[in-house]
Order: structure tokens, then C-alpha cells, then sequence
């Protein structure tokens, strides 16, 4: 009930609403209104059953249990699902390094400097005293455990001095004299053995099933002299064309998977794994110009390599015997040609780098310099089918099916392949 003013101010109406909010007040009582009773009375039942609740929680023994689901998980609720994602992608990670880290090994490259640089020579005329008798460590790469027996994936350009002796460091410490049993001519491989039993290998997995984003784990003897080192990153591209180098030679790489897990110098030959822990890559080289520029063989070409070792002793693999260069619309432009794709057959740079190998298939077929190769058995060669890609997927006495542009005019021809000799 509202007390009503007896006396309302004057130019306010009676029945103004706002003038029914003023009430008469006594000094030891103030008033009450009926809103104020209704809302007394609600919230004296709201806290009896509250307090009756809470009184059989702890009576029962569930406050506790109550207390914490009500209010503790409140606020943790919303990252749960993020926090589980990044505790088990740890986890994984850390589970991967445990189980390859055994089987990926330092290769030490070794050389006598005093047999190449002689007292009189210009070594000591320049740079002081000849060096120290014996074999001195020049260098370091890495490799990983194909077999229990010994058998060790590198690189080509970690191994391919002949001048140099060559030991190999496992995980556990310890040092074995290290036997070149082949290199690759066509990819950036080699194949190295130890005599060993019982050590622990690694699978290798099908880099074809690889895709961009995908997680990856590089391990090898960083610099040379971290052993172990371990970088994760992801699958950046797929089938890239590279040409490598070390200051001494060069090599064009195809079909090369590019990764942002860290790679640098003495990397080269260690394993590119995925979160299951199989070899998907070879790393091989680093972009020196870009950051995180990595790229690997794809270990699908590993495995091959591999097969051949055990089979014949030796890589072996085809050739057509042409030096190319793959056609792009900069190409096109450059040389006026009616075509932008193809491999467009020229010399090398090189003094002895005719556009066709002599006695090769190539020169048996009638193929010429400034002819382009347009299709190999109906693939068409373009950025994502190289000439040489097409090429290794035969062997040596295949033939096969070339559509060429000679003279501006298409034509057709059958080639054999033949063994590429090292």
C-alpha cells in the first residue's frame, strides 16, 4: 500500500506517478511498503531452500563435489580442448625423438692434410707450419639406420670424396669405420655400411601420401658438431626444382620436398620423419638467401635407391642422354618458341656439355639440339612432371613414347632407355 502526500507540491497533479513515490516517515518506524514485504518474503524462501541444500550436501558428503563442479571448472572449460590438442601434439613429438633419435648417426669425414699440402708447398709459405701428421676430422654429415646389419642412408655430397676416410657415431657413442657401398648418379643419395649387428633401423615411409601442412621432424649432426639436434616444423610445398650446391659442385634436384623444420649445414643425410616416426624425407639442403627454407628427398626416391643397393650392388637407374631446360612462358618468350611447356633440349654451360650425349639413346633416336620434348608415353612435361621425373620411373631397356617439336613440326618417335653409368 502507498501512503499518498496530503500535501502535493504545487504544478504536480495528484495522480502524477511520480508523485505516488512520496510517503509520510516516522522518525523510529520507517515505512513499508507491500512491494518490500512481497520481496522479503521470496527471498526468506530462496535462502531456506538454499540453506536447506547446502545442509543436505553436507550431510551427504557432496558439497565438496558440488562446490567444485558448480564454480572451479567455470572458467578452465573453454581452453580444455585447446590445452588437450597441444599436451598430445607434445607428446607425440616427444615420443617421435625417443623412438628415431637411436637410430640416426653422425658421419665423420676424415683426411691426412699433410699428404695434400707439402713442406715446400704453398700451404707453408702462406698459413705457417705444415699440419700435424694423421687423419684430422674436415667435415661431418649425418644418416640414418636402414638395417640391423649396417646398411646407412646419406647424402651424396656428404660422402663423395675419395680423398677422405669416412667413420660413423651412433646414438649409444660408438665409432665404426664407414665403407661408401654406392652413390646415386641422378639424386643427391648414398648408401654407406658398417659392420654392425643389432642396431635399431627406421622405417621408410610413402612420401607420395605427404601433404602441404602436414607435420614434420628433422634430426641430424647440426653444424657438425650437435648431435641429435632435433627441429619441427611442417610440409612447406611438394615437388619443387632446386639446384644445390657447396662451393664446389652443383646438382639439379626434382621433385624435393620443402619444409620450415630447421635444416643447416651437417643435416644433410638425416631423416625428415613424420609423427609416426617413418622416414618420409632425406634432408639435403638449405636456402641460404630465405629463413626456413629446407628441402629433403622424398624418401619414396630413398627407397628405390635402396632396393637397387641390394639387388645389383649398385644405383641403378635410365637415361635418354639429353641436357634440357624446362619450358615457361619466360622460356617462351626468351626463345620464341610456339610452346610453353616441354623440355626444350640445349647444351649445358660447360665446355663439355653437348645438348645430346654421345652413343646415348637420345643420339641413337635422331633427337637435336633445340628440339622439344613435349610428352613422354602421354604425360605431358610441365612444371608438375619434369623429363626426368618421367624418366626415372622406368628402368634401363624401357621404351618409350616421345612427342617432340622439331622444326616446328610434331612428331613421334620410340626411344630405348640405357643404364646411367657413374
Amino acid at each position: 500500500m502507498f501512503i499518498q502526500n496530503p500535501n502535493p507540491e504545487p504544478g504536480n497533479p495528484e495522480n502524477r506517478p511520480a508523485d505516488l513515490a512520496k510517503t509520510q516517515k516516522s522518525p523510529r518506524q520507517p515505512a513499508i511498503t507491500y512491494q518490500t514485504l512481497v520481496v522479503a518474503v521470496i527471498l526468506s524462501l530462496v535462502l531456506g531452500t538454499l540453506g536447506g541444500a547446502v545442509a543436505g550436501l553436507f550431510a551427504t558428503g557432496q558439497f565438496d563435489k558440488w562446490f567444485n563442479k558448480t564454480f572451479s571448472n567455470k572458467t578452465s572449460a573453454p581452453s580444455d580442448t585447446t590445452q588437450t590438442l597441444s599436451v598430445k601434439e607434445e607428446s607425440e613429438t616427444v615420443e617421435v625423438v625417443k623412438k628415431v633419435q637411436p637410430s640416426v648417426v653422425s658421419i665423420i669425414i676424415s683426411k691426412d692434410l699433410s699428404k695434400i699440402y707439402s713442406q715446400s708447398g704453398p700451404y707453408s709459405f702462406f698459413f705457417g707450419p705444415q699440419p700435424r701428421q694423421g687423419l684430422q676430422q674436415v667435415g661431418g654429415g649425418s644418416g640414418f639406420i636402414l638395417t640391423a646389419d649396417g646398411y646407412i642412408m646419406t647424402n651424396k655430397h656428404v660422402v663423395n670424396d675419395d680423398q677422405a676416410e669416412y667413420s660413423v657415431v651412433t646414438n649409444d657413442g660408438k665409432t665404426y669405420a664407414a665403407k661408401v657401398v654406392a652413390t646415386d648418379p641422378f639424386n643427391d643419395l648414398a648408401v654407406v655400411k658398417i659392420e654392425a649387428n643389432n642396431l635399431k633401423s627406421l622405417q621408410l615411409g610413402n612420401s607420395d601420401a605427404l601433404q602441404i601442412g602436414q607435420t614434420v621432424i628433422a634430426i641430424g649432426n647440426a653444424l657438425g658438431q650437435y648431435e641429435n639436434t632435433v627441429t619441427k616444423g611442417i610440409v612447406s610445398g611438394l615437388a619443387r626444382e632446386v639446384t644445390a650446391g657447396d662451393g664446389n659442385s652443383s646438382e639439379n634436384l626434382s621433385d624435393v620436398i620443402q619444409t620450415d623444420a630447421a635444416i643447416n649445414p651437417g643435416n644433410s643425410g638425416g631423416p625428415l620423419v613424420d609423427l609416426s616416426g617413418a622416414v618420409i624425407g632425406v634432408n639435403t639442403a638449405v636456402s641460404q638467401e630465405g629463413q626456413l627454407i629446407g628441402f629433403a628427398i622424398p624418401s619414396n626416391e630413398a627407397s628405390k635407391v635402396f632396393e637397387s643397393v641390394r639387388k645389383t650392388g649398385k644405383v641403378v637407374r635410365p637415361y635418354l642422354g639429353v641436357r634440357y631446360v624446362q619450358v615457361t612462358q619466360e622460356i617462351q618468350a626468351q626463345e620464341k618458341l610456339s610452346v610453353d611447356y616441354g623440355a626444350l633440349i640445349q647444351k649445358g654451360s660447360g665446355v663439355n656439355e653437348p645438348a645430346i650425349v654421345p652413343g646415348s639413346p637420345a643420339e641413337k633416336a635422331g633427337l637435336q639440339a633445340d628440339d622439344i620434348i613435349l610428352e613422354l608415353d602421354g604425360v605431358k612435361i610441365d612444371d608438375d612432371h619434369s623429363l626426368a621425373s618421367e624418366i626415372q620411373k622406368h628402368a634401363p631397356g624401357d621404351s618409350v613414347t616421345l612427342k617432340i617439336l622439331s622444326g616446328g613440326k610434331e612428331k613421334t618417335i620410340e626411344v630405348t632407355l640405357a643404364e646411367l653409368k657413374q
